[in-house]
């Protein structure tokens, strides 16, 4: 009889946890102004509290950053000169230096 019971009590845990997570998958709906307001807070301490820890844990994680802070000033610097390729304007210098 103790089996029993104590089968009914992991089957109904069992069954709450999958309620559970049932309603977390679900969609809900998000008003225009509320998603608005959430993306203007930004990502919140807890955001940029797990942030941090993932840059103290994985240090290349930050060079990864750092590296596309960087393509994104170039990308947009190179939009400015688009018609010429990168380091153009050396090659005549080199040219007239080795005359």
């Amino acid at each position: 009889m103790n089996d029993w019971i104590g089968l009914a009590v992991i089957g109904f845990l069992v069954l709450c946890g999958l309620l559970a997570l049932s309603r977390l998958g679900k969609p809900y709906d998000l008003t225009t102004e509320e998603f608005e307001k959430r993306a203007k807070e930004g990502p919140g301490l807890l955001g940029a509290g797990l942030a941090g820890l993932q840059k103290a844990l994985d240090p290349a994680l930050e060079k990864a950053v750092i590296a596309q802070e960087d393509l994104r000033q170039a990308r947009h610097a190179g939009e400015q000169g688009a018609g010429e390729p990168l380091g153009a304007g050396n090659t005549g210098d080199r040219d007239a230096a080795n005359d």
